[in-house]
């Protein structure tokens, strides 16, 4: 079975006819016996391409990619986004809302630095009380010491030590690491008298030696001063 185009081409199938065409006419719904269009067909076509048109519309665009600049360049460059506007309103998640983990016995990493001054001499390190007293694998004092100072800096909780005695026992399990690594500790009044003290007694001294510093200094002021007026006096005489 043939069938002739208007121009007189012959066709001898359908699919010899869809490739001529190509894409210039959908000939699913064309019966190539009768030569006619099946509007059965065509219809239920008409139908789906609407439906799939309506469906792709409606979908969301789930891609929270940044776009890529349009500019001449040999790495993909993603805009920029700015996400501290004072007209951005941040909705936080309480779940997600807790601190980072912390490494276990990660004040070790302190361990091995040391103090030096001016001079390049070693400064050196407070002595610990002994109610203080460290817990842990490898710890010592200089690195108790370290870890407590650390504690301070960073964290703003009061610093308890390690409260909970399977610590002891098994310090990878029972670590707490909101706290440094020393067993748990109590600060008595007479611990705070001697820091008093000794606090007094550091400002007393600091206070002499900016006295006897200051009074160094007047001396040689005056010193000074005095050979000035010798030297000026002595000048006077030989002009005279």
């Amino acid at each position: 079975m043939e069938r002739k185009s208007p121009t007189g081409k012959k066709f001898r199938s359908k699919p010899q006819l869809a490739r001529y065409l190509g894409n210039s006419m959908d000939l699913s719904s064309f019966d190539f016996r009768t030569g006619k269009m099946l509007m059965s067909k065509l219809n239920k076509n008409r139908q789906r391409i609407r439906y799939d048109h309506s469906q792709s519309k409606g979908k969301p665009d789930l891609n929270t990619s940044l776009p890529v600049r349009q500019t001449a360049s040999i790495f993909k460059q993603p805009v920029t986004k700015v996400t501290n506007h004072p007209s951005n309103k941040v909705k936080t998640d309480p779940q997600k809302a807790v601190d980072q983990p912390r490494q276990l016995f990660w004040e070790k990493k302190l361990s091995g630095l040391n103090t030096y001054d001016i001079a390049e001499e070693l400064v050196k390190t407070m002595d610990l009380p002994k109610g203080l007293q460290g817990v842990g694998p490898g710890y010592t004092d200089k690195t108790l010491l370290s870890a407590l100072a650390s504690a301070l800096h960073t964290s703003s909780a009061p610093i308890s030590g390690q409260l909970s005695a399977a610590v002891e026992k098994n310090p990878g399990v029972w670590l707490n690491t909101t706290q440094p690594l020393c067993k748990a500790f109590m600060v008595t009044d007479e611990d705070i008298r001697k820091q008093e003290d000794l606090v007094y007694s550091v400002r007393k001294r600091l206070e002499e030696a900016l006295m006897a510093d200051m009074l160094a200094h007047i001396e040689e002021a005056t010193i000074e001063a005095k050979a000035l007026k010798e030297e000026s006096n002595d000048e006077e005489t030989e002009s005279l």
